[in-house]
């Protein structure tokens, strides 16, 4: 597990159906390490390549710590231990099921229902682990364009690293890039028909998984954590 640049906890599918169409849709699977051939489709207004750009260096993923540089002191071996031990006493979270939305300009799969549970295990999972986390630089920091956001989600840069957890956290699988709204539209129709028959119904989140980023860039899928609280 060492050799990597950052890590970050995730939500990822167990192998199967929906793991196996998400990875070829995004051109990477981070389970396997390799890149995947695209789907036969109906036409898109862009290349699938292109309108996947953006999400495929991270996998088909659902963020619950975004990804970090492990503090000064702090090792690979460390992390893993402690993930373990976190995930051993958070309780699985389940979830009518999963849906196509519009997020801004980009498209992802958003859970269903209430998501108060999902969002208290990110939550604690943020917290938990935070002390393996080095604060981000300068270059990090100008990357989330302070200027743009709000005064807490500014706060939650500061403190936890990156402006989208605690009450500002909203789980989300990217499945593209930002599309102008003509492209969007005829993505979805195409996006829509071809992820339904995998869709999971009922949404039950029972594991997390340690990812790191290597040199290359492409988020790999180094452990499994069952959550058996």
């Amino acid at each position: 597990m060492d050799g990597f640049e950052r890590y970050a906890i995730y939500w990822a599918p167990d192998p199967g159906p929906l793991a196996a169409l998400a990875a070829a849709w995004l051109g990477w699977d981070p389970a396997t390490g390799v890149r995947c051939a695209p789907p036969a489709l109906p036409p898109l207004p862009l290349p699938l390549a292109e309108i996947t750009e953006a999400p495929r260096k991270y996998g088909f993923h659902g963020t619950i710590k975004p990804p970090f540089r492990l503090a000064p002191g702090h090792d690979a071996a460390g992390l893993h231990a402690a993930a373990q031990a976190l995930c051993a006493r958070v309780v699985p979270v389940t979830l009518p099921g999963l849906a196509l939305r519009r997020l801004g300009g980009f498209l992802a799969l958003t859970p269903e229902g209430n998501t108060a549970p999902l969002a208290a295990l990110a939550a604690e999972t943020v917290a938990g682990l935070d002390a393996f986390r080095a604060p981000p630089d300068a270059v990090e920091i100008a990357r989330r364009r302070p200027d743009r956001l709000t005064e807490r989600q500014r706060g939650h840069l500061d403190r936890w690293g990156y402006p989208f957890v605690m009450d500002e956290f909203h789980f989300h699988l990217t499945l593209t890039g930002d599309l102008d709204p003509a492209h969007r539209d005829a993505v979805e129709a195409v996006l829509g028909p071809h992820f339904a028959p995998v869709l999971p119904n009922p949404f039950r989140l029972d594991s997390l998984c340690l990812f790191g980023q290597p040199p290359d860039g492409m988020f790999r899928l180094l452990h499994r954590y069952s959550l058996s609280g």
